[in-house]
C-alpha cells in the first residue's frame, strides 16, 4: 500500500512538471490573479492529469484482455514512453524555453489547451498502471490529480512572487522522476 502511494506520488510529481512551469508562467503574466482563478487553473491541469491516465489505462487494459500476448510488452512500452517523455523534457527545459505569448492572455479555451498539452504525456501512464485493478488505478489517477493540483496552486504562488527562474529546473526535475519510474517499472515488469 506504501509503494503503491508513494508511487503514485511520484508519477504525479513527475507528470506535474509541464503544469507547475505553466503555471509559474500564468501567475507571472497576472501577479494580482484572483484565489478563485488560481483554483480553477490548478483544478484544470489536476483534471486533466486526472483523465489521462484513466484513458491511458481503459485503451490498454482492454488490449491486454484482447490480446494477452501484448501484456509481457507493457513494461518495455512504459519504459520508451517515460524515457522518450522525460528526456524530452529535460532537453526542452535545458534549452530555456520562453513564456509564450499564448500563456500571457488566459481565456478558458488557452486554459483548457493548456491542461490537454501539459497532461498528454499522462496517457502513457496508462501503459505504467495497466496491471492495476479498475480501483487501484482510479486511485492512482485520483493521488496524481491531488498531487497536480497542490504542484500547481505552488507554481502559480511562485510565479506571482518569485519568477521564471525556477521553470527549467521544474522541467528537468520532472524529466528525472519521469525517467527513474520508467526504468522501476521496467525492472519490476521484466527482472523481478
Amino acid at each position: 500500500m506504501i509503494g503503491f502511494v508513494l508511487n503514485s506520488v511520484l508519477l504525479g510529481i513527475g507528470l506535474a512538471m509541464d503544469a507547475f512551469s505553466v503555471s509559474i508562467a500564468n501567475g507571472l503574466s497576472e501577479p494580482g490573479m484572483r484565489r478563485r482563478k488560481e483554483v480553477l487553473i490548478a483544478g484544470t491541469y489536476a483534471f486533466f492529469q486526472f483523465l489521462m491516465p484513466v484513458i491511458g489505462w481503459f485503451c490498454v487494459h482492454e488490449m491486454v484482455r484482447q490480446f494477452r500476448a501484448f501484456e509481457g510488452f507493457i513494461p518495455w512500452i512504459a519504459l520508451a514512453l517515460l524515457l522518450w517523455i522525460g528526456g524530452k523534457m529535460i532537453l526542452e527545459a535545458r534549452g530555456g524555453a520562453e513564456v509564450s505569448e499564448e500563456t500571457r492572455v488566459l481565456t478558458m479555451g488557452t486554459l483548457l489547451v493548456q491542461g490537454v498539452a501539459t497532461s498528454i504525456d499522462a496517457l502513457s501512464v496508462g501503459f505504467a498502471i495497466a496491471g492495476y485493478g479498475a480501483g487501484a488505478a482510479f486511485g492512482a489517477a485520483l493521488i496524481i490529480a491531488a498531487v497536480t493540483f497542490l504542484i500547481c496552486m505552488g507554481g502559480l504562488t511562485a510565479g506571482k512572487k518569485l519568477g521564471t527562474r525556477l521553470a527549467g529546473k521544474a522541467g528537468i526535475l520532472g524529466g528525472c522522476i519521469l525517467i527513474f519510474i520508467g526504468v522501476e517499472i521496467f525492472v519490476r515488469g521484466v527482472i523481478l
